[in-house]
Order: C-alpha cells, then sequence, then structure tokens
C-alpha cells in the first residue's frame, strides 16, 4: 500500500497536533483489540466476545470516560446505561463479523485514501513511513494494527450501505410527515402549582421544633469573619485628577471630525408585514396601509393608528415612535424615503423587506459641529479614564503596603489614599459586600489568612474596582441556635406540606378527569381560572404551559377531549381541545425534500437497529456472541462507589 503514498510530494509535515490523533482513534477505538493500549496478552477481563473478537473492560472504561466527560449524568442510570452502552459496542463487532463473512472487500487503494483523509497533515506534501509509523506509536499503535482496523472500519461502512439501499419514502409518507409537523391545536387549561396551597398551610412552634430536634446536624453555623474592607473605585481615584481647559481644547482641535454630526431626522412609522405571507394577503396588506393613510390625511391621531395596527413590536406602544436615526441605519427604501420627507410630513406607503411602512417626520437636524463647551464634559471624562487605570493600582498597592505595616490604621490609610473604607462585621464566605457585591476571589483571599492582622492582596473585584481586606476577628464554627434557623425551617416546612397539598388535589382532579368533568368545574375546586393557548404544534410548546409533547394525544381528536393531569415545569396542568387547524397543504412543496431527507433519516435508523438486533441474537443462538454479565456489574458498582 506504501507505494501508493509515495506516488506523492516526498515532503513531509513534521508537526502533528493532538486533535489529528483524537480524531484517528475515535475512528477506530471501538475496534482495536484491547483499547487504546492494544491486546493485554489475556489478563484483561473481558466483558464480551464477538466471533473472534474480545471486548476487554479497559476498553469499554476508556469508551465511557469519554462519553461522560464533562456530562451531567444521574448515579441511579448507570445501572442502565452501561449495559446499552455494551450492546452498542456488541451490534458494531457484530456487523463487522457480518461484513467478513460476506466476504465484503476492501481494495489497498480505498484504505490508503480513508487514512489520507483520517490524518491529511501526515501525508500533506507527501508520504513519509517513519513519521507515519512515529504518530501511530504515539497511540500505542502499530501500522498493520491500524491499517487492518481502518479496513474492518470501511467494511462495516460498506455493509450498513448494501443494508440501507432501497429505501423509498412515498408521497403517503410525505405527505403525512407534513401534516404531523404543520397540525396545530389550541388548548383551554387549568394550571396549579404548590405555591398556591402555601396559605392553607400552618407551621405550629411545635413543628419546628421537632424538625430542629430531628435535624440538628443539618443546621451549623460556619465560620464568620470581621474585616476592614478598602476599596478604590475609579470615580473616587478619577475625581482627583485635574484636567485643564488648555489641555481640553488641544484635545477637542485635533479631534478632525469626530464631533460633527451627520444629517439626522426623528420618525415613526406605522409596519404592516409582508413576510411569510402569500400574494393574496400581501394585496390586502398594501389596501390596509393605503387606508391608513387615508385616515392619516383626514386627521386621524397618527400615533394611536400606530399603537392599534403597526407589526413593529419595538415602537407600536410608543405610538410608533422610532427615535433619531442618520443614514446607515436602517434599510435603503426606508432611510431615503425619510431623509426625503419634511418636518411634519408623511410619506406614501413605502415597501421594504419587511412589508409596508407609513413614515412621518417629528423632526430635523442639519449637518452641524458641536462646540467645545457641549463637548468639554464627554472629553475630561475620557482623559481621567485613561489616566486613571495605573493611578487606581498605585493607590491600591501603596495602601496595601501600609497596611501590612499597620493593619490597625485602615481609616486613615484609606483616607491618605482616596480608598472607601467600609468595617464589616461577621461576614460569611461569599457573602456578598458593599460597593462590591459578590466577589469570590476577595472572599477565598480573605478566609484563608491564617491570623487577625492579615492583608490581603488587592483584588479586582465589583465593576472595576480593587478591593483590600485587613483581617480584625474570626469567630469560629459552631452548631447553630433555633432562633437562627427557625426562619428557614418554617419556609422548608411549608414547602414540603405545599407539595403535600398539591398531591392531594391532583389525584382530586385525575377523578375528576375520569369522571368526565368540567374544566371550569376543576378550576373552581381549585380557586384557578381557565385560561387558552396560541395554536401550537407537536414539536412546539403552549406558551406559558410547556412543550406539545405533553399534549399530543389530543392532535386528531375533536375539540372537547380532555388531556391531564400533567406535570409540567413544576406545575399540574389540565388541558381541554379547544381548536384543531390544519397543516397549509401549499406549503408541502416548499418543504418536501427536508421532510424526504427526515424520513429517510428515520427509516435508515430503524433498518439498522432492526439488522443489528436480528444479528446479534443470531450470533447468540450460534454461540458466537458472549456476553460476561459478571464483569459488567462489576463496571457497574465501580461507577456507583
Amino acid at each position: 500500500m506504501f507505494d501508493i503514498f509515495r506516488s506523492r510530494d516526498k515532503a513531509v509535515r513534521t508537526t502533528l497536533t493532538v486533535m489529528l490523533g483524537l480524531v484517528a482513534l475515535s475512528m477506530v477505538a471501538y475496534l482495536v483489540p484491547g483499547g487504546v493500549g492494544g491486546d493485554s496478552g489475556g489478563a484483561e477481563p473481558v466483558v464480551a466476545q464477538v466471533c473472534d473478537d474480545k471486548i476487554t473492560l479497559r476498553e469499554v472504561q476508556l469508551q465511557l470516560q469519554s462519553s461522560l466527560k464533562n456530562k451531567q449524568f444521574p448515579m441511579q442510570m448507570i445501572q442502565n446505561y452501561i449495559p446499552e452502552f455494551v450492546n452498542q459496542f456488541v451490534a458494531e463487532r457484530a456487523t463487522a463479523c457480518q461484513a467478513k463473512d460476506m466476504g465484503i472487500r476492501v481494495s489497498e487503494e480505498e484504505v490508503a485514501n480513508a487514512i489520507k483523509s483520517m490524518l491529511p497533515n501526515i501525508f500533506q506534501g507527501g508520504f513519509n513511513k517513519e513519521v507515519y509509523a512515529g504518530f501511530l506509536a504515539q497511540q500505542n499503535l502499530d501500522i498493520p494494527t491500524f491499517e487492518a482496523n481502518v479496513r474492518k472500519q470501511m467494511q462495516l461502512v460498506k455493509l450498513r450501505n448494501l443494508i440501507m439501499e432501497g429505501l423509498i419514502v412515498t408521497a403517503d409518507e410525505v405527505e403525512g410527515e407534513f401534516r404531523r409537523r404543520n397540525e396545530k391545536i389550541k388548548i383551554d387549561y387549568v394550571a396549579f402549582a404548590a405555591d398556591k396551597f402555601k396559605g392553607q398551610v400552618t407551621i405550629s412552634p411545635a413543628d419546628v421544633q421537632t424538625f430542629f430536634n430531628a435535624n440538628r446536624a443539618m443546621f451549623k453555623s460556619p465560620e464568620k469573619r470581621s474585616f476592614d474592607l478598602l476599596v478604590a473605585s475609579e470615580e473616587k481615584i478619577g475625581a482627583t485628577i485635574d484636567v485643564s481647559d488648555a489641555v481640553l481644547r488641544q484635545v477637542y482641535s485635533s479631534a478632525g471630525d469626530r464631533f460633527r454630526t451627520g444629517e439626522r431626522v426623528r420618525v415613526r412609522h406605522i409596519l404592516l408585514k409582508t413576510t411569510e405571507k402569500s400574494a393574496d394577503d400581501i394585496k390586502k396588506i398594501e389596501a390596509k396601509a393605503n387606508d391608513l393613510l387615508k385616515q392619516i390625511k383626514a386627521g386621524a391621531d397618527f400615533g394611536k393608528l400606530a399603537s392599534a395596527n403597526s407589526d413593529d413590536p419595538g415602537s407600536k406602544d410608543k405610538g410608533g415612535e422610532y427615535g433619531w436615526m442618520i443614514k446607515g441605519q436602517t434599510v435603503p427604501a426606508f432611510e431615503a424615503s425619510a431623509f426625503s420627507l419634511k418636518k411634519n410630513e408623511t410619506s406614501n406607503p413605502i415597501k421594504t423587506e419587511y412589508g409596508y411602512h407609513i413614515i412621518q417626520v417629528l423632526d430635523r437636524e442639519d449637518p452641524k459641529v458641536q462646540g467645545f463647551e457641549a463637548v468639554k464634559g464627554e472629553l475630561a471624562t475620557e482623559l481621567r479614564r485613561q489616566q486613571v487605570q495605573p493611578r487606581l493600582e498605585a493607590a491600591a498597592e501603596q495602601a496595601r503596603a501600609e497596611l501590612s505595616k499597620n493593619p490597625k490604621n485602615a481609616v486613615a490609610i484609606a483616607a491618605k489614599y482616596n480608598l472607601t473604607h467600609y468595617a464589616v462585621q461577621e461576614a460569611r464566605a461569599g457573602d456578598p459586600l458593599q460597593e462590591i457585591g459578590v466577589a469570590q476571589d476577595f472572599s477565598s483571599s480573605l478566609f484563608s489568612l491564617p491570623a487577625v492582622g492579615g492583608v490581603t492582596n488587592a483584588i479586582v473585584a465589583g465593576n472595576n474596582k480593587l478591593a483590600i481586606g485587613v483581617l480584625t476577628g474570626i469567630t469560629a464554627p459552631r452548631p447553630s441556635e433555633l432562633s437562627e434557623v427557625e426562619a428557614a425551617i418554617r419556609s422548608q416546612l411549608t414547602e414540603q406540606k405545599s407539595f403535600e397539598l398539591l398531591a392531594v388535589k391532583q389525584k382530586e382532579v385525575e377523578a375528576l378527569v375520569k369522571g368526565g368533568g368540567d374544566l371550569k368545574a376543576i378550576a373552581k375546586s381549585i380557586g384557578g381560572e381557565v385560561k387558552t393557548s396560541e395554536d401550537f404544534t407537536r414539536d412546539g410548546a403552549a406558551q406559558g404551559v410547556g412543550s406539545g409533547t405533553y399534549f399530543a394525544d389530543l392532535f386528531g381528536k375533536a375539540p372537547g377531549a380532555m388531556t391531564g393531569p400533567h406535570n409540567i415545569s413544576g406545575q399540574v396542568v389540565v388541558a381541554r381541545l379547544n381548536a384543531n387547524s390544519a397543516a397549509d397543504m401549499s406549503k408541502l412543496a416548499a418543504e418536501r425534500v427536508n421532510l424526504i431527507t427526515g424520513i429517510k433519516g428515520r427509516k435508515a435508523q430503524e433498518r439498522k437497529d432492526l439488522f443489528e438486533d436480528g444479528l446479534v441474537n443470531r450470533l447468540i443462538d450460534k454461540g458466537k456472541v458472549k456476553i460476561n454479565q459478571d464483569v459488567i456489574r462489576r463496571l457497574i458498582d465501580s461507577y456507583r462507589a
């Protein structure tokens, strides 16, 4: 096979990235006996054997670690996840075994091309066997093993392609999928959460005492620390920086066109959207725009018409007010019309990609240069900001140096360097502090000080501020008194009992639904109200309620059908079908290609799963697949531990 590689140029790229190694491993790791480390010589526990191939415990562990890396995975699900993970391994190996038995061949050229695609940097400029072998050695692989497993991978792909051949998607399937995706329903619903029952919960002093006595170990007062907090801020340090008029005028003179403003207009508008509308609808919208213009010319209030008719959510509630605009801020047609109008003049309906606009100019300003006095304050702020950071850092470091020598003189040192001083008493780690809020880096530094009199470094905290802490007292952790945690216990017990009441009410509501109870009667029984959703699809969501999948059983039903109660995002929901909306079949043609692709993908997955299940079961019957359940159980136990 190396003759194929040598046909290219002889230059070679010698620097390889870690990513390439990961790509190569990810493609072939599941086919390499014994995992990344190679064959273990029989000492490694075997999870499963498929034909002549062994799946070792180490191999599964490596792939599991990769699969679960940086993922939150509930440990209670691990007993289901690991066996399924092993089944996937077995299915892959069984398919590779079947491909071999069927005599599916992969040529040397095909393998070479595949490897060149996998490792392009190695072969860029030509093939070098030493570089190639060295790269594989870094992965604990040799050339024959690597290439043999690439061949297995390609045999497996060829077999899968054979399995997927002949997938057909009928017109009825496309139409059915389009309807499924685009049919909409509207529901009437009642929703109630545990919070609704908190007012019915009574927590007695005895309840609090009993809970406290039974759970004393839960309630501990953590270590607290008292300290002097010194904060260096840009505002306070910047106020001490003097910027003369002479300097400001020099900066103003050198600013060029910075303070030259272009022509601008203040406008309001009414937008009637035409996006995703049919040609007939667009004609009706244009007619509506012309009618609104007639009303405006007849003296109607532009602002009221905008609030009632505009489709621009950013301006309709402000009477169509768009505000000041300069050239280049909006689409060309809108801009051209706005800048061509005189003050208080109204445009004819203007068509843009968004729809029809009626524009009214409220004010205009010609180009001008802002005077020195108008921008003097802005320039002074900029110059102070440019100088403040080094002064801020210098003040904080000088203050810290003096504090290290005389930690009891924090108030005077803060005043000397224009820092703000706060005396903080018994704060817990992570508590919000004056001026800097929750500052974890500062808190960590302060709570790591070993003794009273210790001083933290100047630490960035809050909004571009530097904080220094001087430790003045340490309160050791201790068991909490009831008075300190009573409010928290009451809150916890109230939450618990409100959920118990919710569960009782849910059972009552479930009985009412099964008995054919009316939705209004259900709402009355819980002191709630019946609400109506917007239209939504199966794959969409009922706004304010939850995913459309909770209401899937209502699609295809007649209005009045009920569903629930469902637990959705912390609330219990009962719903009644209000109305159905059929899919707009005129849009089917535009979505046909995507629909066919989606259906083929689903069918391919179903066919693959069916083939693999049948193949594995057949190989098990023939004794060619053996799964070691004891090893799998030990693996599960190790993850639980």
